[in-house]
């Protein structure tokens, strides 16, 4: 942006005095002329029409004249105060598809307070309840980015593009995990039991991973495939004996029910991995503005790190919740910042084995009924190009 100096601003205003004055006087001149005419046609009692004529033409040239000078120095003026003003950068769009888990909820807070347009951009962000919904929109080229696990974009629906996982957000850490009704102590108390998750989710990811864990195969649990919330409601019902959730759902059935959290993804080396995915097509066509997105990011996650009580404020207001609840949300997890994505990104990085252990466990489970998609591109340039850029 430009700041226009004192001295310019006042040019300025001089200029548009001078403009004033002159018209007011070129119009005085001319009213005084017309004046003077009718004085010499009431003395001299010109009645020919031919002199008249010239005469009336004569007034004619001289106000167009006077007319063209006066709009060529106002227009002279109206450019020069135009290139003036700063000049204001069109921002270029992009729109982005979320839940409502904590570890996107801080892109909340870059667009209430402008981090976005800061980089150039005009954020538009949608919320969804299901996640496939939200990466399917952007494999169809409704919007251009989505926040979305790992384990989602590799069971979106065949497009006409390829999927491209672009960044990470955060790694569940403590978030997520398995609460159980009072009396089972450990998961592997669950062999026969009853457990609510929705199959092909991430609660279904996590279950498996306590499974593993534990040397324990999907069939020695009973699924109940239930939405989150339906199996917090039928766990307090006592028509589940364990549901899997995350926060704050989990602490405060676990507190409800008089149970017990049994296991959380800080156990584990979590594959709840979640992050900003798109489609080829969009890096192929708009690569600036998405490297832009990521630097936004890293100026959010700065003010995370620099002051947390003014993000989670922000977050708190916009979702109607309580900022401490928010804040004990975010601690479950591990935040997106440059040491993440470099660990996860570079050379060899953690995505790459994380990939290949999920598609192993969802092989293991073909109850979810989904196809599983190989073929999702990780792309590492785009991220590790904006590490190595941003600056605070």
């Amino acid at each position: 942006m430009i700041n226009l100096s004192t001295r310019k601003k006042s040019l300025i205003k001089n200029i548009k005095k001078f403009s004033i004055k002159l018209i007011e006087f070129q119009s005085f001149k001319l009213l005084s002329n017309l004046r003077s005419i009718k004085t010499i046609w009431d003395t001299l009692w010109i009645r020919r029409v031919g002199l008249l004529s010239n005469l009336f033409g004569y007034i004619n040239r001289s106000i167009s004249r006077k007319l063209v000078i006066i709009l060529s120095i106002t227009l002279s003026i109206m450019l020069l105060v135009a290139s003036c003003k700063p000049q204001v950068p069109s921002l270029q769009t992009l729109r982005v598809g979320m839940n409502n888990w904590i570890g996107y909820s801080i892109a909340l807070y870059a667009q209430d307070v402008g981090i976005f347009e800061k980089r150039g951009l005009q954020v538009y962000i949608t919320q969804f309840n299901n996640q496939q919904d939200n990466i399917r929109s952007t494999m169809r080229g409704a919007q251009e980015l989505s926040f979305v696990p790992l384990w989602e974009v590799m069971q979106v629906d065949q497009a006409n593009d390829q999927p491209v996982f672009i960044m990470v957000a955060d790694v569940s850490a403590g978030s997520d995990g398995i609460v159980s009704k009072s009396g089972i102590n450990a998961v592997k108390d669950l062999k026969g039991k009853r457990v609510g998750t929705k199959l092909g989710t991430v609660a279904h990811l996590i279950l498996l991973e306590a499974l593993q864990i534990n040397q324990m195969k999907p069939d020695d649990i009973q699924i109940v495939d239930v939405s989150n919330e339906r199996s917090s409601e039928l766990l307090q019902k006592n028509d589940l004996d364990a549901a899997v959730l995350w926060e704050p759902n989990l602490s405060q059935t676990a507190t409800k029910i008089n149970g017990k959290v049994i296991f959380t993804t800080k156990d584990v080396d979590s594959l709840v991995i979640d992050g900003l995915a798109t489609r080829s097509a969009v890096l192929k066509e708009n690569k600036a503005a998405v490297q832009q997105f990521i630097l936004a990011w890293l100026d959010t996650i700065q003010a995370v790190e620099t002051k947390p009580n003014d993000v989670f404020a922000s977050i708190a207001k916009q979702t109607n919740r309580p900022t401490a609840e928010v804040a004990k949300d975010y601690s479950g997890l591990i935040k997106g910042d440059r040491n993440l994505n470099q660990r996860m990104f570079a050379g060899n990085g953690r995505l790459k084995q994380a990939t290949q252990e999920s598609v192993k466990l969802l092989k293991a489970d073909p109850r979810h009924g989904r196809v599983i998609r190989e073929d999702v591109q990780i792309n590492s340039e785009i991220v590790l190009n904006a590490i190595q850029t941003w600056q605070p």
